[in-house]
């Protein structure tokens, strides 16, 4: 089994990890904070958005950091001087809050959202994944997925695997020049589990956190688990980074929703694996 050790702690409720330029960025939905945090430790706060909660994050290729901002149903941009504006209006696509994005190589952001209200619990239905295009022009990548949540591309570019929360399996298409999806096909059916954020190794295998039940689970194409290992806290996103890319980080939570709020009670953990990152985030 993996040995956990506490990175840093201190969250609400994080999402969206990220390993770029040496530093684990992430969310704070309940902090209303994008953070990067550096291999010693230290915590540096990249952007406050006030009202608002970032999910997902990803940059361009001229390094702008784009934000998903959730409530909105937005994508939102911060250039190098810290300015922030939007990018992108996903109002049209995204059914309800908005969550996870991936951005490939040439600047394509593929962005879920939860598709109904799951703090009240209310009832569960399909939603699209949108993209977004470097120019910030939006159109509907996938329709009908359950929960369209954490994302991979392969390092080649050309296909995208998408976790459904309450599909309850990975889904991929093929990448096509202009950015658009097709080719539709399942990937991986996970029966019992509830994939959240997820990362890519380079054996083509997918970590994910299992939000069904405190644990990380590594899967391959086609649907055999070959890792499952329990996390101290239940799971909700996972990367893997650090110098050699096999860090694996994993953000936990107590739980999940408005009680969450200044609990501090999050944390993100980190251990070895045997394969490194690959592909993006």
């Amino acid at each position: 089994m993996l040995e956990f050790a506490r990175f840093t702690d201190g969250l609400d409720f994080g999402e969206g990890p990220r390993w770029h330029d040496g530093r684990l960025w992430y969310s704070d939905f309940y902090q209303h904070r994008v953070y990067a945090v550096s291999a010693d430790g230290t915590r540096e706060t990249i952007l406050d958005l006030g009202d608002e909660q970032p999910s997902g994050l990803g940059w361009l290729p001229d390094g702008t950091l784009l934000i998903v901002g959730m409530t909105r149903r937005q994508v939102l941009r911060m250039d190098a001087d810290g300015d922030v504006s939007l990018h992108a209006d996903l109002s049209e696509i995204a059914a309800w809050h908005c969550n996870d994005m991936v951005v490939d190589a040439r600047g394509n952001a593929y962005v879920g959202n939860f598709g109904f209200d799951l703090e009240k619990r209310g009832q569960p239905s399909d939603a699209d994944l949108a993209l977004v295009r470097p120019d910030g022009s939006v159109a509907v990548a996938a329709g009908g997925l359950g929960f369209p949540n954490g994302s991979v591309i392969t390092p080649d570019g050309s296909t995208l695997i998408v976790g459904e929360t309450m599909g309850q399996r990975y889904t991929a298409f093929t990448i096509g020049d202009d950015g658009a999806l097709s080719e539709r096909r399942t990937w991986a059916e996970v029966p019992g589990t509830a994939p959240d954020g997820c990362t890519l190794d380079a054996e083509g295998t997918v970590w994910f956190a299992n939000a069904a039940t405190p644990e990380v689970v590594r899967v391959a194409e086609g649907g055999e688990i070959l890792e499952r290992h329990g996390t101290p806290q239940n799971a909700y996103a996972c990367m893997l980074g650090g110098e050699d890319g096999r860090t694996l980080f994993v953000l936990t939570s107590p739980g999940f929703g408005a009680d969450m709020v200044d609990t501090a009670g999050g944390a993100i953990w980190s251990t070895l694996v045997a394969s490194p990152r690959a592909g993006l985030p």
